[in-house]
């Protein structure tokens, strides 16, 4: 069996190349696979499951032909679209995923997660995530004309950007002791997740016992899908085209 890794793509219509490269892979090799795992931020934005925007929509199309094809498709909600919901996976095919969540493959307990809510130091950031995450808030923001939904998202996005600007590095990354506190929690093996932006592989001990946590990249400059299948896990890289 192969299962199929990625986070934090970000596409919407300013990333042109990303949606090409993503859209051409759930079309080609993922099909050979037996599931795919979107952990968390697939797109820059979501506001709401009637999100009409083309660029949008045509990653949930490619998504719903990999679902039809036979390949199971997990998604997991990111800081910034925490709003998917039933709808999106009606369109797409896909399973929302809660964060976090345990999976056995290949014989490992593995913990898959976003990433965000182990950067435990950032309070002004766990803070905001509490408040946007509440069903009283998405209630209240879908409820909201979807012009109004699109200016607020964008507000967001730009608060999002100055925090990263003015906030240490250090602080924005995952804390080790909420780690290895995720993991002995969930008696996990292997942890994967994304959200930093720092892609590595770190070998951990939890309670004596061996373990380890895997980073994915982000969907910048090109695209970066972690392969889990018989002989363990590794990294496929895809160009995008022009670069």
């Amino acid at each position: 069996m192969r299962h199929l890794f990625v986070s934090d793509l970000h596409l919407d219509d300013g990333a042109p190349a990303a949606i090409d490269a993503f859209c051409g892979f759930l079309g080609g090799d993922a099909r050979d696979c037996d599931a795919l795992y979107v952990l968390g931020d697939l797109f820059e934005s979501w506001i709401g499951d009637d999100d009409d925007d083309p660029a949008r929509a045509r990653v949930v199309d490619a998504l719903a032909g990999l679902a039809r094809s036979g390949t199971a498709v997990f998604v997991m909600r990111g800081n910034r679209d925490f709003l998917l919901g039933p709808g999106f996976e009606a369109r797409s095919g896909c399973r929302l995923l809660p964060d976090p969540v345990v999976a056995t493959l290949h014989g490992c307990r593995v913990l898959l997660t976003h990433g965000d809510l182990l950067c435990t130091a950032d309070r002004a950031y766990q803070e905001l995530r509490s408040t946007v995450r509440g069903e009283g808030f998405r209630s209240t923001v879908l409820a909201l004309p979807a012009g109004d939904r699109r200016r607020l998202a964008n507000a967001l996005r730009a608060g999002s950007r100055a925090h990263t600007a003015s906030t240490g590095a250090a602080i924005m990354d995952v804390d080790p002791q909420a780690v290895v506190a995720a993991m002995r929690a969930a008696a996990a093996d292997v942890m994967i997740h994304g959200h930093t932006h720092r892609p590595a592989t770190h070998a951990l001990q939890v309670d004596g016992r061996p373990a380890t946590r895997i980073v994915l990249d982000a969907w910048f400059d090109r695209g970066s899908v972690l392969e889990w299948g018989p002989k363990g896990p590794s990294t496929r890289l895809l160009e995008f085209a022009g670069r």
